[in-house]
């Protein structure tokens, strides 16, 4: 399926701004911290860092992203939104609707999220995302949004995930070409930063793909096991969970297990 190339990427991409500077890396550390670098350096709204393997790649709290080299979209976008930090739990939610629609409109497999940043297909995670942020008071100065995406991952080749996630590949039973997903990511990526930037809030579009939605759900945090029906999901995320003795209990951090 090829090495993705500037050259490749930027043929036949139709967008304003995302993904119309891209820097192509062998291998690296991790994608977010590259573009991390070339946000502090100036580089321009929508630039986009992609990488053909990660050595260091991560997920939420640490966790190591598993990518062996060519298998996976590893991409990382810069962002320089105008809205204040509150507004970063928004972002979080277009990104994982544009990853939806990319992954639907190229494969026509049925996406749904695992709150916060999971995307899921058949009940298992085919990727993630992760946004860091610079931050001067309450003025971003620069979100870079990390997206990695199985696509041609074997998982039945590492271990520790096979029990728990999929590919695109895996899921339609034949290799997927990675620019072609590549391509719709960017497209939806700038429509839905561009409906965030005008004011449109994502959240009602976001929660109607989460999958936990109505269930009931153990969640582990950061101050013990919470548990109880998942019943409502509030503008930043926060989900908010009814206990079996009536009362409510909201989460902003954790993990649903």
């Amino acid at each position: 399926m090829g090495q993705l190339t500037v050259q490749s990427i930027r043929k036949g991409l139709h967008t304003e701004f995302v993904g119309q500077q891209v820097v192509c890396l062998d291998s690296v550390s991790s994608t977010n911290d590259a573009a991390k670098r070339q946000a502090r350096e100036g580089a321009p709204e929508g630039t986009l860092v992609v990488a053909e393997e990660q050595t260091a790649g991560r997920g939420r709290q640490g966790r190591r992203w598993i990518a062996p080299a060519g298998s996976s979209l590893l991409t990382s976008l810069v962002f320089r939104p105008s809205f204040p930090p509150a507004g970063l739990p928004h972002l979080l939610m277009a990104s994982g609707l544009a990853v939806a629609q990319a992954i639907e409109g190229s494969t026509g497999l049925q996406v749904r999220l695992k709150w916060p940043n999971d995307i899921l297909l058949g009940g298992k995670k085919a990727g993630g995302i992760l946004i860091e942020s610079g931050l001067t008071g309450e003025t971003i100065d620069y979100a870079v949004v990390g997206i990695g995406l199985n696509v041609n991952l074997d998982v039945a080749q590492v271990p520790e995930i096979v029990a728990s996630a999929t590919s695109l590949s895996q899921e339609l039973g034949r290799r997927i070409p990675r620019l072609k997903v590549l391509h719709s990511l960017l497209h939806a990526m700038e429509r839905e930063y561009l409906l965030l930037s005008s004011g449109e809030s994502p959240h009602g579009r976001w929660v109607a793909r989460l999958d936990q939605l109505d269930q009931e759900l153990k969640i582990s945090t950061p101050w013990g096991k919470e548990s109880g029906l998942l019943e409502r999901v509030g503008e930043d995320g926060t989900l908010f969970l009814r206990r079996a003795d009536g009362t409510e209990a909201p989460i902003t951090v954790g993990d649903v297990t």
